[in-house]
């Protein structure tokens, strides 16, 4: 199964949609609920970094019967620094942002905690690209 989904940036009010969409056809499909709520932080994480950050982004999701992998591909400033911006409590959010209970700086900390593998490439002024895979067993 292959699904996509288009996010915009600054787009509070729908963000964590995505996430929410995902959980549900999971439990359709009968995946264990450790593996669902792990997917599903890891997947919400990601998914605000690009409402916080970035001007608009992609997330496509592809489930099979061994795992779910997840891409998301935003179109914005870029991470400079990845291995600082993994490290907790590092954020470069702004202060109303903060103001919304976002940007604590654990979005990347938390999606690598939940993932089975987590890959972030960035370009700086161009976006950053997230893969997030977990195994169903």
């Amino acid at each position: 199964m292959d699904f996509e989904y288009k996010i915009e940036g600054d787009d509070f009010t729908n963000a964590g949609a995505a996430s929410s969409a995902v959980k549900k056809m999971l439990n359709q499909v009968g995946v264990r609920p450790d593996i669902i709520k792990r997917t599903v932080v890891a997947l919400y994480e990601a998914e605000v970094n690009i409402v916080v950050h970035a001007y608009r982004g992609t997330i496509k999701i592809d489930i099979d019967e061994e795992k779910i992998h997840i891409r998301l591909e935003d179109e914005g400033p870029g991470i400079p620094d990845i291995d600082r911006a993994m490290q907790k409590g590092y954020s470069t959010a702004t202060p109303r942002v903060r103001e919304m209970g976002f940007g604590a700086g654990m979005g990347l900390p938390n999606m690598k905690s939940n993932a089975d593998s987590l890959v972030v490439t960035s370009e700086v002024g161009k976006g950053t690209t997230v893969e997030i895979t977990n195994y169903f067993n």
